[in-house]
């Protein structure tokens, strides 16, 4: 057996909470169904793709004094995408709300994510099985993938799968994306009367997935958390060393919920907000004044060091990238069947290519940037077509542009500091950690609540736990039709269904507690060092959730 680490061996104990309405277990609930629901945008379009799942009501559960029986059922289990903390707990909780409701229920998981169904991959789930893996951190109990559900030969096999192991329930934990594929699936079982149910739960460290009934995806809570530790730790030595300037990257590609929070938890110098850039319609250069001029008047302070927190995504929300970027991505469907592209011998004769493809304008963004950003931008594609921005080096891009615009500033006598930087990527580092005492009980909240769904016999509906600013006593649990979140976007150039993604509101009350201290962390050091995840203490330690969280749902509260 391998040997644990200590505070794994202490997890491994812990119980995690559930809402009250889920404590007697699934036998013993209500179902209260709310009002009919629409998509958040393209509803004629939706509605006629999702013609058999749409318009379902939302739904809430209560607890009763009476207890029913449960019908046996077998389910089957799927992470899909990338990894988020909790996602184990996500399957004790489902693995002990199925065994709860009929102890003949089994539980199947498919492994490596989507294709594990297509497949047939899978392990059965036992008692011994599932207890090594609760309350720790990772995808490994049955892998992930980022296999796409969309094509009907894909349904069939899936369908197949199902038959031959009795079936009745799939369970598809993941993101905006894998919740899509969930729909889609979902409505291809109901219009091929197939029998079988579909529900989703909400997970992505990223925290785009989200709206008024899931307040917050499961994971954002304990990377953020684990980020701004990193952070912490590296203001600390920028505070004492006094000589560097640290750019911090942090995942988010689309969204900057992650970069937000991780700034709110430790208030560095400078905080660069994507859907803020593009609003404003910042072009790089601006970005780099901005940038440069908190480093002169910080260094005209004394002060050659300072942290700055630089979402993912960023590249693409410069107005100017991002024309460039999206008319990338539609030639590069075709340049890589291109036999001249193929072929070329040196990097610079692809970059030729491209720029001769792109449109003039955005041919001449391209060829202004480092060879090295350039190259990036030629990587291969993720699954939808697009550059994969988590390769780019968009730190590295803004100190060699900082740098340059310095030394003209040193030329006219205009910089009298030093400027000597360290670059870094925060994203795996937080993927698999051990999830935070929120994350443990919200995962297996939203796992024990998707059984629920299940054994009500609801499909094409995405797990739902909130009011999560209070005790987990009072949680209130349930579901949202997944239809509801969906709209059109362009995907490999063709208009497709998806969920659309939750982005920073600028007119929030999160980006305003930025807004307001921004000025101030700048130039005064008001670093904070959050330190480790607490596991063990006071609830004031251990149980308390984000700042974003908290500063939306005060704002919700505060309208009821």
């Amino acid at each position: 057996m391998t040997k644990l680490s200590p505070l794994q061996i202490e997890r491994l104990q812990y119980q995690p909470k559930l809402p009250s309405s889920l404590q007697s277990g699934v036998n013993s609930l209500e179902l209260v169904e709310g009002s009919a629901t629409q998509s958040v945008r393209d509803q004629e379009q939706i509605k006629a793709l999702f013609a058999n799942t749409y318009g379902k009501p939302t739904v809430t559960f209560k607890s009763t004094s009476s207890s029913g029986s449960s019908e046996i059922k077998n389910v089957g289990v799927i992470l899909s995408g990338g990894q988020a903390p909790g996602g184990h707990n996500v399957i004790a909780g489902l693995y002990d709300a199925l065994k709860n409701a009929n102890p003949e229920n089994k539980l199947y998981g498919f492994l490596g994510g989507p294709s594990g169904i297509i497949d047939g991959k899978y392990v059965e789930f036992t008692d011994s099985f599932i207890n090594d893996y609760r309350n720790t951190g990772g995808f490994d109990i049955i892998g992930s993938g980022r296999t796409k559900l969309e094509t009907e030969d894909q349904f069939q096999e899936a369908f197949k799968v199902c038959q031959n192991l009795g079936i009745s329930a799939v369970v598809i934990i993941g993101g905006d994306d894998s919740n899509t594929n969930a729909a889609l699936l979902a409505e291809w079982f109901v219009k091929n009367n197939t029998g079988i149910q579909v529900i989703g739960c909400p997970k992505t460290i990223d925290g785009d997935l989200k709206n008024e009934q899931i307040e917050i995806s499961f994971g954002f809570d304990t990377a953020t958390k684990t980020y701004a530790e990193l952070i912490g730790n590296i203001q600390r030595d920028a505070n004492s060393a006094k000589k560097y300037w640290h750019f911090v990257k942090i995942m988010g590609r689309s969204a900057s919920h992650v970069a937000l929070e991780a700034a709110l938890q430790t208030q560095p110098n400078i905080t660069l907000i994507s859907e803020e850039v593009e609003a404003k319609k910042m072009s790089l250069s601006s970005i780099i004044d901005y940038m440069t001029d908190i480093i002169v008047r910080r260094a005209n302070a004394g002060k050659n060091f300072g942290i700055a927190v630089i979402p993912e995504g960023l590249i693409e929300f410069i107005p100017e990238m991002g024309s460039m970027i999206s008319n990338l991505n539609d030639i590069m469907a075709t340049l890589e069947n291109d036999p001249s592209f193929i072929n070329a011998t040196t990097i610079r004769e692809k970059f030729e290519i491209v720029e001769h493809r792109l449109d003039d304008a955005n041919a001449s963004v391209y060829a202004s940037l480092p060879a090295l950003i350039k190259e990036q931008l030629l990587a291969d594609r993720d699954p939808h077509g697009n550059v994969q921005v988590s390769k780019i080096e968009t730190e590295k891009l803004l100190i060699e542009m900082i740098s340059t615009k310095l030394d003209e500033l040193k030329s006219q006598g205009d910089f009298i500091g030093k400027f000597s930087a360290q670059s870094h990527f925060f994203g795996y580092e937080g993927r698999c950690a051990f999830p935070s005492n929120f994350d443990a009980d919200y995962c297996y909240s939203l796992g024990y609540n998707a059984f629920a769904l299940i054994n009500f016999g609801l499909t094409g509906y995405l797990s739902s736990v909130r009011n999560l600013t209070a005790p987990a006593s009072e949680w209130i649990a349930g579901g949202v039709p997944l239809t509801m979140m969906m709209n059109m976007e362009k995907r490999h150039g063709e208009m497709k269904p998806v969920i659309q993604k939750a982005l920073v509101r600028l007119n929030g009350p999160v980006f305003k507690q930025l807004a307001d201290n921004r000025e101030d962390w700048a130039m005064n050091d008001r670093y904070l060092f959050p330190g480790a995840i607490q596991y063990f203490g006071p609830s004031s330690v251990c149980d308390i959730t984000t700042v974003t969280l908290q500063l939306e749902r005060a704002k919700e509260l505060a309208s009821v």
